[in-house]
C-alpha cells in the first residue's frame, strides 16, 4: 500500500466570522469538515495520491457555517465539495472517483474486470451498510449489527492478493474506512465490544489501514467523537 510521507499541519477551521478564500482563482480546494466521514473519504484519496500540494483543505465549522460557502461556493451548502477548474462538485463517492481519475498519483481502481465489478458492487452497497449499522445502535446493537459486519468480513475474503476489499488498497477501502473507524470507536467505548472479534479479515484490514499515513492523518479523536455521538444519538 502506498503511503503519504507529508506530515501536514491541519488548517484552522473557518466559521461564520471567517473571511472566504479567493474562490475561483485557479486553486483547487476541498471544502470539508474534520469530523465528517463523507469528507474524510475525499481527504484520504487526496493524501493517498500525494496531492497535498495540489488540493488545498478548507475546513468548515458545520455548527457555525460561513454564509459565503452557500452563497459563493456550493449552493447545496453540504460538505464535502471540490472546487476545481472553475466548477464545484459534490457527493463524496463521486468525488473520490473524480479525484482518482483527474489527478496524478497511484490509481485507486483496478483494471482487472472481476475486481472492477466487485468494486462497483461494494461501492453501491456502502450506504446500505452504514444505514443498517446506524439504525441498529439502540436496543441490542451487538446482535443487531452482526450481519452487517459479517458481510464486510465475507467481502474481504473475495480476493487473496492482499488484505483489502479488492486485494490492494482501492476506493472501496476509502469509502468504508471512515464509517468502520467510527463504528469501531462506538462499539469499543460505549458497548464494550470489539467489532473485529471473530472476524480475522476485518481485524487484518483495520491493522493494515492504520499503518498508512494517508489514512492516519485523517483520523478522528476518539474521545471527542464519543462525546459527540452520546449527545447526538444517546441524548
Amino acid at each position: 500500500m502506498a503511503t503519504s510521507t507529508v506530515n501536514e499541519v491541519r488548517p484552522p477551521t473557518l466559521s461564520s466570522s471567517s473571511d472566504p478564500p479567493p474562490v475561483f482563482d485557479g486553486t483547487t480546494r476541498l471544502y470539508m469538515s474534520y469530523g465528517c466521514p463523507f469528507a474524510q473519504r475525499v481527504w484520504i484519496t487526496r493524501n493517498y495520491k500525494g496531492l497535498q500540494d495540489k488540493i488545498q483543505l478548507v475546513p468548515l465549522d458545520l455548527q457555525d457555517k460561513p454564509a459565503w460557502y452557500k452563497e459563493k461556493v456550493h449552493p447545496e451548502n453540504k460538505v464535502p465539495s471540490l472546487e476545481h477548474d472553475g466548477k464545484v462538485l459534490g457527493e463524496s463517492l463521486d468525488l473520490i472517483k473524480y479525484v482518482n481519475a483527474n489527478f496524478e498519483g497511484p490509481a485507486l481502481l483496478p483494471e482487472d474486470p472481476a475486481k472492477k465489478e466487485a468494486g462497483e458492487h461494494l461501492l453501491s452497497y456502502v450506504e446500505t451498510f452504514t444505514r443498517n449499522v446506524f439504525s441498529s445502535l439502540k436496543g441490542d446493537p451487538v446482535n443487531a449489527t452482526s450481519a452487517s459486519f459479517d458481510y464486510v468480513e465475507s467481502a474481504l475474503g473475495k480476493f487473496d492478493d492482499g488484505p483489502f476489499f479488492l486485494g490492494q488498497f482501492s476506493l472501496v477501502d476509502v469509502a468504508y474506512a471512515p464509517f468502520i473507524e467510527r463504528f469501531q470507536i462506538i462499539f469499543s467505548e460505549i458497548f464494550k465490544h470489539d467489532i473485529a472479534a471473530g472476524r480475522p479479515r476485518l481485524a487484518a484490514w483495520i491493522e493494515e489501514l492504520n499503518k498508512d499515513d494517508a489514512y492516519k492523518q485523517t483520523k478522528l479523536d476518539p474521545a471527542e467523537f464519543v462525546e459527540v455521538f452520546k449527545k447526538r444519538f444517546l441524548g
